[in-house]
């Protein structure tokens, strides 16, 4: 009876799905109001004029009819947001997504237990990979703990995006396939797909009903390992994956056209739990120096990684570790709590497998061997030569900031991430002298399949305290009270944007809904301030907070001239 009354009162992954509340429409005043504030550091007083005309004009015509119609919309919905984001910020883009849009990180195993050693590649790859399927079965029994702030619980939708789901490339718009079942939904595949030096394999992780073992993992992963290193490469079609969107989605039709067997092997992929990227580089990497591992992450070799998969675990051959995920299907909190989960699993077993060494007599991985022919490599070395091309025009720095952390901060009182965001303005404003636009990703998770809203952090108040800042004649008492107010302001807009209450994604649903009912775009979408406060997703800093974890990762900027700026914060560093 006990027992019972405990498994009834445990709480499970997805319980709270159907009591969140539905996200909020905002007022129309109060969005309108907040974005004039948004334009003002970047507009000269004729500018802010004009604009101020364009948004009073809006506000008391067409805007509020589109206002109406959206709260209409909203009625039926309870995210009116959902389908509108996935297909605009991700399923309708058509430039290449493996780079542009994929968020990509190294693992932190480095700095305990696994420093980089050339030769461990496989045996820890067996490791981190077991950790990983036993966070996969926490997700199918339901046992990953719901996040909560206080006791409030957040949606958590986007983990059933993890495992077993890939998008697939369309002529003008993509799609997503998810194949994760829970336990108590029925069956869910449990095979991976493995990538090595351009050929596939796919091997069951469960044996007669029971998860395989490190040992057992490893005998799968030196099989495909010695198989690849002893015989030619293979023609490497995962390298499609990384191309322009349509030119993807044509090549794969085509690929399908040549033989059915190739629609199947495919749908292995698809369906697989995760890619395992079998990588032959060795990236430097130390605790101070994170550059060249996060650039391999990002980059790497696209025979190698299938760039539409939820997750791609990457092994280097230096027995460090990254993963490659993309975006469309959930945001990188997912991803940082596996690798956080993962990280501790590995630092408090001491980076050691303590079971069984015994291997059972499991079957061989199988190679799905895709029929080619010239037009099928002419497009693979095509996507090999626009991806390398496209990747040499980024720079990517990852240090670690070692002179102090969030202990520090909070001790001062300061919010450890309002902290950063006004260094980087700071940082912004001393090197190009203006003011730099810049989205901070605000979760909206308390909402029924919440995901984000723009927070901008280039606030008029951020812009008097770096003024003052570089003016010799303020005082430091000025200083700190320009400061000061920055932070509340910022705290204060972070706040709303994760109550619903903040304005980027009102003002595109009233767009999209112009766009639907065939309106002209109004005169607020093509006003140059629009854009050049980031509008549209104009932004010169494109920055998140990856936690205040080990975990970090990387995304490229959101405009050509920009930068990304991805961090997390420690107690002692950052």
């Amino acid at each position: 009876m006990e027992n019972q009354l405990a498994k009834s009162t445990e709480e499970r992954t997805f319980q709270y799905q159907d009591t969140l509340p539905s996200l909020p429409v905002p007022s129309l005043e109060e969005s309108l109001k907040k974005y004039l504030e948004s334009v003002k550091p970047f507009a000269n007083e004729e500018e802010y004029k004009k604009t101020d005309e364009i948004v009073q004009k809006f506000q008391n015509g067409i805007g509020e009819k589109l206002h109406q119609k959206l709260l209409e919309k909203a009625k039926g919905k309870r995210n009116w947001l959902e389908e509108w984001w996935l297909n605009v910020a991700y399923l309708d883009v058509r430039i290449p997504s493996q780079l542009n849009v994929n968020f990509a990180g190294p693992a932190a195993h480095f700095e305990h237990y696994w420093p980089p050693k050339e030769g461990t590649q496989l045996e820890r790859g067996s490791i981190i990979l077991w950790h990983n399927l036993n966070y996969w079965q926490l997700l199918r029994k339901e046992k990953v703990p719901v996040h909560k702030v206080g006791n409030t619980p957040l949606d958590m939708n986007q983990f059933r995006m993890l495992f077993s789901t890939c998008k697939i490339p369309g002529i003008t718009r993509d799609s997503i396939m998810s194949y994760f079942r829970t336990e108590s939904e029925g069956r869910s595949p449990n095979h991976i797909a493995v990538l090595c030096r351009g050929r596939v394999f796919v091997f069951d992780v469960i044996h007669e009903g029971c998860l395989m073992t490190p040992p057992e993992l490893l005998r799968q992963l030196t099989y495909i390992h010695k198989k690849c290193h002893s015989e030619p490469d293979g023609p490497g079609i995962a390298a499609l994956t990384s191309e322009e969107r349509t030119r993807w989605a044509k090549a794969r039709e085509y690929l399908i056209s040549l033989d059915p067997e190739n629609l199947i092997s495919l749908e292995k992929i698809q369906s697989s739990l995760l890619v395992y990227s079998i990588e032959d580089s060795s990236p430097y990497v130390t605790p101070e120096d994170y550059s060249q591992i996060t650039a391999m992450a990002l980059i790497g070799d696209p025979t190698v990684r299938w760039g539409d998969k939820s997750y791609n675990l990457i092994s280097f051959s230096n027995g460090v570790f990254g993963s490659s995920c993309d975006h469309a299907p959930f945001d990188a909190m997912v991803l940082v709590n596996i690798s956080y989960y993962v990280d501790e699993n590995i630092f408090e077993n001491e980076g050691r497998w303590k079971g069984s060494e015994k291997v059972r007599d499991i079957p061989l991985p199988e190679e799905l061997v895709f029929t080619v022919d010239e037009k099928v490599l002419n497009d693979i070395n095509q996507a090999k030569a626009q991806y390398l091309k496209e990747a040499s025009d980024l720079q990517i720095v990852a240090h670690a900031f070692t002179s102090f952390g969030k202990k520090l901060t909070k001790k001062q009182q300061l919010h450890p991430d309002t902290f950063i965001q006004l260094a980087l303005q700071l940082a912004y404003y001393r090197l190009h002298g203006r003011p730099g636009c810049c989205y901070e990703t605000a979760m909206t998770r308390y909402f029924y399949h919440g995901r984000t809203e723009t927070m901008r952090s280039c606030t008029l108040e951020a812009v008097r305290w770096c003024q003052s800042m570089q003016d010799p004649s303020t005082s430091l008492h000025e200083q700190q009270q320009k400061m000061l107010q920055a932070f509340t302001k910022h705290n204060k807009l972070m706040k709303d944007c994760s109550a619903g209450k903040g304005f980027d994604r009102h003002l595109l649903g009233l767009l999209l809904i112009a766009k639907e009912e065939g309106l002209p775009v109004p005169e607020l979408f093509t006003d140059p301030l629009f854009s050049k406060s980031g509008g549209g997703g104009n932004f010169v800093l494109s920055t998140s907070l990856v936690g205040y974890l080990r975990v970090q990762g990387v995304v490229v900027p959101m405009v050509h001239n920009g930068y990304g700026f991805f961090y997390h914060i420690r107690d002692d560093r950052n």
